[in-house]
């Protein structure tokens, strides 16, 4: 074999092998650390920057990147077949008695077979590896000749790219742009091998495993059933309202109208007692406050987002018809994020374990 056709087939496995590597790494680098280096003066990492910062420029990176190694495989099978495999019909037919048609028909399989089986290792596998162990690194390696890549391309790109938009678009699966995102098992994983690597204390590993599920608990899930809240009507006696203060330990005290399904507001203990001080006996509606209504089926950090933007440390939780159905505190959603007992209810606790902090 000449020795050009072997340095043309290694020309043609290493140029799949940067396209593979430019698109592994394309995809898995963090923005913020090339920003970062940008930042720096980093001169690679500037001409990196625009084509990762944002869905649709990595769409094209990776499109231009997927044409390339289509391309160069497929120069590769047919520039070896068209070198390599008559090179080797002599040898089989004077070593195994083949005709040469059938001796043209083994060496072109053998060289197939052997081809691709480099083509995998050293033009898909290895970089892949790199790739996904040292992203920046390769990335920036990569970015120079994916330029000159895109450029070439850019037509070819922008076509292939709206074919198969409007073919998603026709089977009703969407706009699908390639991004850096991470399913919440992925992160999950990315969690445990932290830990497994030494980067992460076990008690650390459970915080952030608690904190990933906390979007998928609801927060009806996380709090206290209705029933088993202390709260007062708004027409109570005096009596009865000194009565429900003076036999719980509770700051704040949830009230209703009518019925414990319609909440209405909530009574702090320390304004009844001003106010008692000042003009003495007062009814509740002279001392109620208003308090915040969320959602029962909201996501438990969607619940404690709302809290905060609110500044409140309690809401009351309604169902899809407007009845009050639970109480959810921060203390709640906090309790199931650090994995303390005092913030999980549970089933038969007596209300007076917990309290309605401010």
């Amino acid at each position: 074999m000449s020795p050009w056709v072997a340095l043309v087939v290694a020309v043609l496995i290493a140029a799949n092998a940067l396209y593979v590597a430019a698109e592994f790494s394309g995809v898995g680098v963090r923005r913020s650390r090339v920003r970062r280096l940008s930042a720096d003066g980093h001169w690679l990492a500037r001409r990196l920057l625009p084509h990762v910062q944002n869905a649709v420029a990595l769409d094209r990176y990776v499109g231009a990147s997927q044409i390339g190694i289509t391309i160069s495989s497929l120069m590769l099978g047919a520039y070896a077949q068209a070198t390599m495999s008559a090179t080797f019909v002599p040898l089989l037919v004077s070593t195994f008695d083949l005709t040469p048609v059938t001796a043209l028909s083994v060496s072109a399989l053998t060289v197939l077979i052997v081809l691709t089986a480099l083509q995998l290792v050293l033009g898909e596998l290895v970089p892949k590896a790199l790739a996904l162990q040292y992203p920046t690194e390769t990335a920036l390696a990569t970015v120079l000749p994916m330029q000159w890549t895109l450029v070439v391309f850019s037509p070819v790109i922008s076509l292939l790219n709206g074919s198969a938009l409007f073919v998603l678009r026709l089977i009703g699966a969407g706009d699908q742009t390639h991004s850096h995102l991470h399913s919440p098992e992925e992160i999950d994983l990315l969690i445990a091998e932290s830990r497994d690597g030494g980067l992460l204390e076990p008690l650390e590993q459970q915080r952030l495993r608690r904190a990933l599920r906390l979007g998928q608990r609801l927060a009806r899930d996380l709090m206290v059933p209705r029933d088993r809240l202390t709260m007062l009507e708004v027409a109570a006696s005096w009596d009865a309202i000194m009565r429900t203060v003076a036999g719980n330990p509770y700051s704040r005290i949830p009230i209703y109208e009518r019925t414990p399904e319609r909440v209405i507001g909530v009574l702090r203990v320390k304004d009844l007692v001003e106010r008692y001080a000042a003009e003495g006996p007062v009814t509740l509606a002279r001392l109620i406050r208003p308090m915040l209504q969320l959602p029962d089926d909201l996501a438990a950090d969607r619940a404690l987002a709302a809290l905060r933007e609110h500044r409140a440390h309690a809401a009351v939780l309604v169902n899809h018809t407007g009845v009050a159905v639970g109480l959810l505190t921060i203390q709640d959603v906090l309790g199931e994020l650090l994995g303390l007992a005092s913030g999980r209810p549970t089933v038969g606790r007596p209300s007076t374990e917990r309290e309605v902090r401010s």
